[in-house]
């Protein structure tokens, strides 16, 4: 059964600007900001600007759009941190282990032999704005 979209939810709220969050991309179609809980230095969130609950709710010309947004994200992530690779999550309903109801993807940097941090510890506000600029820093800019 499908479940409507709540524009209240805490990633609608950082769109309207009712949230402050460290960006480093925005466009028409998406937003790009570090995750308050990162599990990994230059974890980031993207999301679209529409309304959309899930992958399977939102609109195939949004997330057509949002994918390009993702990997231009990713390439600056690669090179502001020297990667070695790099891990995208998108989770789908409580059952596939969605916690904020707006669709988002993750985008981790991977270094060899590094584990992920456990999930629910927040960063310092001053270490995010930090890798923010790290990453707004080694941007080349959109051709989508």
């Amino acid at each position: 059964m499908a479940v409507a979209y709540d524009p209240n939810n805490i990633f609608g709220k950082i769109l309207r600007g009712e949230i402050p969050a460290h960006k480093v991309y925005e466009d028409d179609v998406s937003l790009a900001f570090m995750d308050i809980m990162p599990r990994a230095e230059g974890h980031v969130l993207v999301i679209p600007k529409e309304g959309a609950r899930g992958l399977l709710d939102v609109s195939p010309e949004t997330l057509g759009q949002l994918i390009k947004r993702v990997q231009h994200v990713a390439k600056a992530i690669e090179k502001a941190f020297a990667s070695d690779g790099l891990t995208l999550h998108q989770f789908n309903e409580s059952a596939g282990g969605q916690v904020i109801y707006h669709l988002h993807f993750h985008l981790l940097p991977r270094w060899e032999g590094v584990a992920l941090r456990p999930p629910g510890t927040m960063a310092e506000d001053a270490k995010l704005a930090e890798q923010a600029e790290k990453i707004r820093a080694a941007m080349a800019p959109f051709e989508g």
